[in-house]
């Protein structure tokens, strides 16, 4: 029976998720990084089982993962699952997926939540390497689990108190449309070494160098890939994140996050 699985990653945790899950499904399960695919008309699969697999940013899904769920065309019958990781708050993207696969006609057959290690420095640094190991423990024993359910197509509820997912999907409402242009707020120290890889890591292509240093064109998706990967710790954001623990999954590396495709 065959497999796909949807990604959006910018620090691996993701990704991590998504190549643990196609190692327990086995053999006919492929993984998507969905910045490869985002700029198709129509972003198609006649898998029998299709999973979405991406951070949870704004108390919602990426922008990416948004426009990508318009786009998605699947089998009638696939079994379709997702699965969200966070840092802080859970919030209620599952129900947002839930929602545009249903006005697409499709269901949305499970969905699960991984707690990772945060990633969105502007708030606060990354967890110690410690909490890190016993986050990455859960992790393993809860796909093993997850992929039973998934291989034998359980169903699967998608839970959450009313008041709070209507909370969060206003939230996401209100703050999505602010997104892009919030890129404004990134800027470089000296420490930069013209090395440009921010640009390379970029999943829309936001960023061009100008005079060796990155320039943001107003496009952001808010994941802080540019930030999290520089090799120099010069890319910031507002005043907090200089000095702060910067992360990314320790078995995911930088060319992992670099699109296959360029857009």
């Amino acid at each position: 029976m065959r497999t796909s699985i949807y990604y959006f990653t910018s620090t691996g945790n993701s990704l991590k998720i998504a190549r643990d899950l196609a190692r327990e499904l086995g053999d006919g399960t492929d993984l998507t990084f969905i910045p490869d695919v985002i700029k198709k008309d129509e972003i198609s699969t006649d898998a029998d089982r299709v999973g979405i697999v991406y951070p949870v940013y704004m108390f919602g899904e990426p922008l990416i993962v948004s426009e990508f769920m318009g786009k998605l065309a699947l089998k009638d019958d696939a079994y379709v699952f997702a699965v969200t990781n966070y840092g802080g708050t859970p919030g209620a993207p599952l129900q947002q997926t839930e929602g545009e696969l249903k006005r697409a006609g499709l269901e949305l057959s499970a969905g699960f939540r991984f707690r990772m290690p945060n990633n969105y420095t502007p708030l606060k640094q990354a967890p110690s390497e410690n909490k890190q190991k016993k986050m990455f423990s859960k992790e393993a024993e809860k796909v093993k689990e997850i992929a039973g359910i998934v291989k034998e197509k359980k169903k699967v509820a998608v839970s959450g108190f009313f008041l709070w997912v209507w909370i969060a999907r206003l939230l996401w409402k209100i703050f999505a449309p602010m997104v892009p242009s919030c890129d404004k707020s990134f800027w470089v120290t000296d420490d930069c070494t013209s090395c440009g890889l921010c640009e390379k890591v970029c999943p829309v292509d936001n960023i061009i160098m100008e005079s060796g240093r990155p320039k943001w064109m107003g496009k952001c998706q808010s994941c802080l890939a540019c930030l999290q990967w520089c090799p120099a710790e010069a890319v910031q954001y507002g005043k907090n994140t200089k000095g702060r623990r910067r992360y990314h999954h320790p078995e995911v590396n930088v060319n992992d996050i670099m699109r296959h495709n360029k857009i």
